[in-house]
């Protein structure tokens, strides 16, 4: 084995191997986010054209497809990158805490009450707020949130006072949002203000290039904080990362690389494939006229249950349920195929036959 280091660069080793082990490199981080896919760069092509802007954005993506990241790289990026962040997760804190949370209070508003307490908002200053999982924010406080975006001010809890409103709203869910709207789970209106510019973030199934990028990035970084050196993967291991299809995205793969560096003994790493939950089919993935003529079969596929199910993504009756798939599995095919789901409510049914 040897190893050089390239002049001029800092950031990258060039490790050259002697067998067949594949090297651990040091690849170039974007505001955190690793990855070279296509589907990565549109995101990111996304985030440069909006972040200079005003404007709200909603990150729309699985469980843990690195929604935050994108939110604070909008943040990063633009002109309030020296004022404050602040991140709510509006599923994490109790509907009764979550308005003094965003808002604050007064001393003696409520019970407990027992001094003032300034809110996220009010903390955000001109910088951003992030409001994560808004899917999960409770329809009687929707009202309140749709005045600040739509009036920029707000009062606290047990104040009469009106306060501005300066900074920028981004807002991150997982969930299919128009199907909430219209199950009367979640406002339109709320939903309208929210959607001035969506970001689909792509599930890791659909940027496999960027797995072995990851998995060096995640090698290293746990590597560091182990005190240990890891300068290459077996190649058994690599094939079993990008074959898996990775339910819980770059979060589950975090969670995997860790174990394994926890794990290991000697300088190659390893995982336990058993320890995958489940794995997709060992075939390579398509190049060349094969990959357009599957992108071209699911596409068809998708948009004939989408016309059947008339854009509904969800539910028994939903696009999901007649092909079989995970709901949040269709929503990314969906935003990757960029496939508008509204373009089918008013249109007549198909029958099932055109897609099975």
């Amino acid at each position: 084995m040897f190893l050089t280091q390239m002049p001029g660069t800092n950031d990258e080793m060039h490790i050259g191997f002697q067998d067949r082990k594949l090297p651990v490199v040091r690849p170039r981080a974007t505001n955190g986010i690793v990855g070279q896919s296509a589907a990565l760069k549109t995101v990111l092509a996304e985030v440069d054209l909006v972040a200079a802007t005003d404007s709200t954005v909603l990150i729309l993506g699985e469980t843990g497809t690195g929604k935050e990241l994108i939110a604070r790289a909008l943040h990063d990026q633009s002109p309030r990158r020296g004022l404050p962040f602040q991140r709510v997760n509006c599923a994490a804190i109790p509907r009764d805490l979550l308005e003094s949370d965003l808002f604050g209070h007064e001393k003696g508003a409520f019970t407990g009450a027992i001094a003032q307490k300034i809110g996220r908002f009010e903390l955000a200053a001109g910088g951003t707020i992030f409001l994560d999982e808004i899917g999960e924010m409770p329809l009687d406080l929707q009202p309140k949130l749709l005045r600040v975006l739509q009036e920029r001010e707000f009062e606290r809890l047990g104040s009469p006072r009106m306060l501005h409103m300066g900074a920028r709203v981004i807002a991150a869910t997982n969930r299919d949002l128009a199907t909430m709207v219209e199950e009367r789970k979640f406002r339109e209106d709320l939903f309208y203000r929210l959607n001035v510019f969506p970001i689909h973030v792509p599930a890791l199934r659909d940027r496999r290039d960027d797995i072995p990028l990851l998995v060096s990035h995640l090698i290293q970084h746990f590597a560091g904080r182990m005190n240990k050196i890891i300068d290459s993967v077996l190649p058994e291991t690599m094939q079993a990362l990008m074959n898996y299809s990775w339910p819980g995205n770059v979060r589950e793969l975090q969670n995997v690389i860790e174990r394994g560096v926890v794990l290991l003994r000697g300088n190659t790493f390893s995982v336990d494939e058993s320890r995958l939950k489940r794995e997709s089919p060992s075939l390579p993935l398509p190049v060349g006229p094969f990959a357009a003529t599957l992108a071209e079969r699911e596409r068809e596929m998708i948009e004939a249950a989408l016309s059947e199910s008339k854009g509904r993504v969800s539910g028994p009756s939903g696009a999901a349920a007649k092909l079989g798939i995970p709901r949040q599995t269709l929503d990314s095919k969906i935003a990757s195929l960029q496939i508008r789901k509204s373009q089918f409510r008013n249109q007549p049914l198909v029958t099932s036959a055109s897609f099975r």
